[in-house]
């Protein structure tokens, strides 16, 4: 898998995904859209993966937004291609087994909000910014953002996020509930480190039951959510890492056996 600007890095259970284009302050073109889909591809093969955390290299920025220089020459068709492809790939993320977590260290603007949104959780920086600046381009968001960010925030909020084109701080991003967490910039990927082994240290095949069912349920109505919700539940009673959690939990033990399956 030959990769110019994604970086994959496994450490233990526990995978980091880095978008590498800094001078571009990590701006997603084609190729490197392409190449995120197959470190994904990778990612979902990897049974020994339990957690995935991803960042973009330096500190200025996540990622800025989509690749503008590509963009701006593209007639009607080739942009609906761009964005059916930007789409693809985050659903793909989006629908990874495995939990993901953004490191959010600056930027997180356009197609790098998107990517972020596309994540399970968010960990920003003090420093990092948000937005979907996109109508002051001539555009609308095309990677997802008028339909995850008003799934996260809320439709007043994200309307109006979008049609002004507003651009805010880590520390508003977290108040309207667009990032789970803000901390010091010397933290963040020690703090993403830290929740992705927690998240790690549970039962694999319990979080990713749990995944799927909150994906599923949030685009179907209650009734049906909650009878998936109780087969998943059930499944669980099939699997290895059930029997062991339980039983450490009676026999008093920290320790579990965790095989993911």
């Amino acid at each position: 898998m030959e990769l110019n600007n994604v970086l994959l890095e496994k450490e233990g259970n526990i995978a980091m995904v880095t978008i590498n284009r800094p001078k571009a302050l990590n701006a997603l073109n084609s190729e490197t859209l392409k190449e995120l889909d197959l470190v994904i591809a990778n990612l979902e093969e990897d049974d020994s993966i339990y957690a995935v955390i991803l960042t973009g290299a330096g500190e200025k920025a996540f990622v800025a937004g989509a690749d503008i220089t590509e963009m701006k020459d593209l007639n009607a068709i080739q942009g609906r291609k761009f964005s059916i492809l930007g789409n693809k790939v985050f659903r793909r993320l989006e629908n990874l087994e495995k939990p993901v977590i953004a490191a959010i260290s600056g930027f997180a603007l356009g197609g790098g909000c998107e990517l972020s949104m596309a994540c399970d959780i968010r960990i920003a920086s003090e420093k990092a910014k948000f937005g979907q600046p996109e109508t002051g381009l001539g555009i609308t968001p095309g990677f997802g953002g008028t339909q995850r960010l008003a799934r996260i925030v809320g439709l007043g909020k994200a309307k109006e996020l979008i049609y002004t084109g507003a651009i805010i701080k880590a520390d508003e991003a977290y108040r309207i509930g667009l990032v789970n967490k803000v901390v010091p910039l010397e933290e963040l990927m020690n703090e993403a480190k830290a929740m992705a082994n927690t998240i790690a240290n549970q039962a694999p095949v319990a979080v990713t039951l749990s995944k799927i069912a909150i994906n599923r349920g949030m685009q179907v109505d209650i009734d049906t959510a909650l009878s998936y919700e109780a087969e998943v539940f059930g499944e669980c009673f099939s699997t290895h890492d059930q029997k062991e959690g339980m039983t450490a939990f009676v026999e008093k033990r920290s320790e579990k056996n965790f095989q993911n399956k």
